[in-house]
């Protein structure tokens, strides 16, 4: 695999050799390049050299592009016009100047926490270029690694990729018990876990929400009890859909009493360690100046809940 320092001679290769033929001249593309005739005739060898064929018809009106080197043009042309702005573009971001910020969100999140932060990043930052995307934990732990998402608003979830990525916990929310509406324990203003000890529990798949089972698990073991799953499912819509048809129930984040699901109740946990840590992930290195901007406005929007 070649190096910067190489990758970037073969582009002034091609660079020259674009302007050469534009120019149907190796002197005066010299002189357009301000290099000497030589070292263009020199960078037009090594070009040929590492093709394997030739790029340039020498004639005594000037030079004219083989076969091969109309191919060339077709193919790279598009590259050398492209490099110096892509180039720009990383440069800035290295120096956290990017202006467009990709940002993922736990859907039922975005109420509560992310549409009052944007709010704020708006007024400080009018220029930034959002790109907002409604995503699972997994895939915005996937977005991330994959170098697509700038900021992930991950939730509890976000525990298994926090070493890899900046990351900080907005708040601890409290937690709500989720049930058939139907259900005697319904109709109360809290419950304790140890009221749900003879459940059923539906759990949601693990890739999409890594975690999630085994922190229900964790906080009915410190309420006495070992959780029972029924059924494993895939979405939250999902979960609430079994939760209504198995009479059975679910716990979320507090923020979920907020929401509406036909045929379910939402009753706050009154248990004092039943909690839900909001986490948000950021990438490594340099973060523009928006990224941090949104993080800081996430925590003031958090410090209000």
């Amino acid at each position: 695999m070649p190096d910067v320092h190489s990758l970037r001679a073969m582009i002034d290769r091609i660079r020259a050799l674009l302007t050469v033929i534009e120019e149907g001249s190796v002197n005066r593309a010299a002189v357009r390049l301000r290099i000497t005739q030589p070292a263009l005739s020199r960078q037009m060898k090594a070009l040929e050299h590492e093709l394997g064929g030739k790029l340039l018809e020498r004639e005594t009106s000037g030079v004219k592009p083989t076969g091969l080197g109309h191919a060339m043009v077709k193919a790279m042309q598009p590259l050398v016009e492209n490099y110096d702005s892509v180039m720009a573009d990383l440069r800035r971001q290295a120096r956290g100047e990017r202006s467009e910020l990709r940002v993922g969100y736990l859907g039922s999140a975005a109420q509560s926490f992310l549409t009052p932060a944007l709010v704020m990043l708006r007024k400080s930052h009018p220029a930034a270029r959002l790109k907002l995307h409604d995503l699972s934990p997994r895939e915005q732990i996937a977005g991330l690694r994959d170098g697509e998402l700038d900021v992930a608003l991950i939730g509890q979830e976000g525990v298994v990729a926090a070493k890899e990525f900046h990351s900080t916990k907005l708040c601890s929310l409290g937690v709500c018990a989720a049930l058939a509406d139907s259900d005697r324990l319904a109709a109360r203003k809290c419950i304790a876990l140890k009221d749900l000890k003879s459940r059923d529990f539906i759990g949601i798949d693990e890739d999409e929400m890594p975690g999630r089972n085994r922190w229900m698990t964790t906080l009915c073991k410190a309420a006495g009890f070992k959780t029972r799953f029924v059924a494993v499912v895939d979405g939250l819509t999902n979960v609430m859909s079994q939760v209504v048809s198995e009479s059975a129930v679910t716990l979320v984040p507090a923020y979920f009493a907020k929401s509406s699901h036909p045929g379910v109740a939402f009753v706050p946990v009154s248990d004092a360690k039943a909690k839900w840590d909001f986490i948000v992930l950021w990438q490594k290195g340099s973060a523009s100046a928006a990224a941090r901007a949104l993080v800081a406005a996430l925590k003031q929007m958090a410090a209000t809940q």
